[in-house]
């Protein structure tokens, strides 16, 4: 593969699974489904994930080598890690599409499985990047087991590079969003919308969602693609990745009105401001090119993919690394999404709520912890197995990889750094056991403690005993 960007074209023109994560239910007590770890699948970029209703998950992306589009399926997201991938289709010996493949995404319509993909032809030079969006589609139900086959060409009003398409239904219509570049428009890629007449033609003339202008979306690249569609509390939300595929890549976000006329570009209002970005405090970059899906449990889960690491050496498109992540998100009192930072590696974090009380979450402030309102970062914590063993948990938060929240002598909960002291592993560590007061929830009791159980006070934290109703509703966490 020569090193150049697919861009350069047209921009010169409880239970402890086996990944450590412990496998629990929203009360704390083990579950049937294992705790996804990032990265949940290594090297498979431009992830789609979605929960179908046959009780399977369904994974796509795209794989380092551009020459084939894959699909993998699991009853669990955790599962998706270890699942049997099939290869649908290989790229073409010859032609339009027998270059590189972007981006695939799997839809059911009108009871068929199509599968958009992006192309190009072969022969190396600029010709490779004459990327254009084509279909699959299955001659069966099962789409594991089906043979899939060229359906054709999508059809737009410009024969220009496009891809990265995504389809959906809103109030009884069938839409397609797409990224693609615009004669007489100077930018890599912008996002169009667009009813459907049938999956590769248009029912309507399409409008132009967004074009990047916006400094975060111009950063080596003029780049809006990849759009994926949120819909919660009355709204719609398309998030979509901006700028070149190395660290500067992130996700913006456009929205409207459940109720207005999307075909109506005023409907739309951009984020003046990206919605997900690098890390170095977690170590996670270039996260993008999003999909949307729901855990077990039915709470709102990001995928994404991003490297380890921020220096790449040559084009960034062609380093492997780009891996499949997971992450729960949650909301603003506005009802619009907010999806935090990317959590590094490791099994995926929560958040425990005060019960019967509208004081927020655990979080920390620097090694102080108590329960209170604030961003998401400080109150997202990994349950991991415990330092003290005998199936206990021990609580790290994202941004403090290095330190445990502990029990001090004197009862206070406070983080502090490892060590290898026999007197903190049981300070850091405790039992999850279902809520005292609500057995949805979740209580922590001190592992070298047994009596004691992690609970608020009013200045924080600390270990006490549970012995009144009011100190059981205070040891009751419930985990989001």
């Amino acid at each position: 593969m020569i090193a150049v960007s697919r861009r350069l074209f047209v921009a010169g023109a409880g239970a402890v699974s086996a990944s450590g994560a412990i496998a629990r239910l929203p009360g704390g007590a083990p579950a049937a489904a294992p705790v996804p770890s990032n990265p949940v699948v290594r090297q498979r970029a431009d992830a789609q994930v979605f929960r179908h209703d046959d009780g399977y998950y369904y994974m796509t992306g795209s794989v380092p080598e551009y020459d084939r589009i894959v699909l993998r399926r699991s009853r669990t997201l955790a599962g998706l890690t270890t699942a049997l991938e099939r290869v649908l289709w290989r790229h073409l010996a010859s032609g339009p599409m027998s270059g590189f493949l972007w981006a695939p995404e799997l839809h059911l319509i009108d009871g068929k499985w199509i599968v958009y993909f992006a192309a190009g032809p072969s022969g190396g030079g600029e010709d490779v990047f004459r990327i254009r969006t084509y279909a699959l589609v299955a001659d069966g139900a099962d789409p594991m087991t089906a043979r899939w086959s060229v359906l054709g060409q999508l059809k737009t009003p410009w024969d220009s590079f496009n891809l990265d398409s995504t389809s959906f239904v809103h109030r009884g219509t069938r839409y397609l969003c797409w990224a693609q570049r615009e004669p007489g428009i100077e930018t890599n890629s912008n996002l169009y919308l667009a009813p459907l007449a049938t999956p590769l033609t248009l029912a309507k003339p399409p409008i132009r969602l967004a074009v990047p202008t916006l400094d975060w979306e111009i950063q080596g690249y003029k780049v809006a693609e990849a759009p994926s569609l949120l819909t919660r509390n009355g709204r719609l939300f398309i998030t979509y990745s901006a700028s070149a595929t190395d660290a500067r890549y992130c996700l913006g976000m456009l929205s409207a009105r459940a109720d207005a006329d999307i075909m109506t570009v005023g409907s739309w209002t951009k984020s003046p401001l990206p919605v997900f970005v690098s890390s170095t405090v977690t170590n996670v970059y270039g996260p993008g090119h999003n999909s949307f899906t729901v855990d077990e449990q039915g709470r709102d889960v990001l995928v994404y993919h991003g490297r380890d690491y921020a220096a790449i050496k040559g084009d960034p498109l062609f380093d492997p690394n780009r891996h499949t992540r997971m992450q729960r998100f949650y909301y603003k009192p506005d009802g619009t999404p907010d999806f935090g930072i990317p959590v590094g590696n490791g099994p995926l974090p929560d958040r425990f709520a005060a019960v019967g009380s509208d004081a927020g979450f655990l979080r920390h402030d620097g090694d102080r912890v108590s329960v209170g309102q604030g961003d998401i970062t400080s109150s997202q914590f990994r349950q991991v197995p415990g330092i003290a063993g005998r199936g206990s948990v021990s609580l790290v938060p994202i941004d403090a990889p290095d330190r445990y929240l502990v029990a001090q002598g004197d009862g206070r909960i406070a983080l502090a750094a490892k060590n290898g002291g026999r007197g903190f592993a049981e300070q850091a560590s405790f039992i999850a056991r279902p809520g005292l007061t609500d057995p949805r929830g979740i209580t922590f009791v001190a592992a070298g403690r047994p009596g004691m159980a992690m609970r608020r006070g009013d200045g924080g934290l600390m270990l006490g005993t549970t012995a009144t109703p009011a100190e059981r509703a205070s040891a009751t966490f419930l985990v989001r």
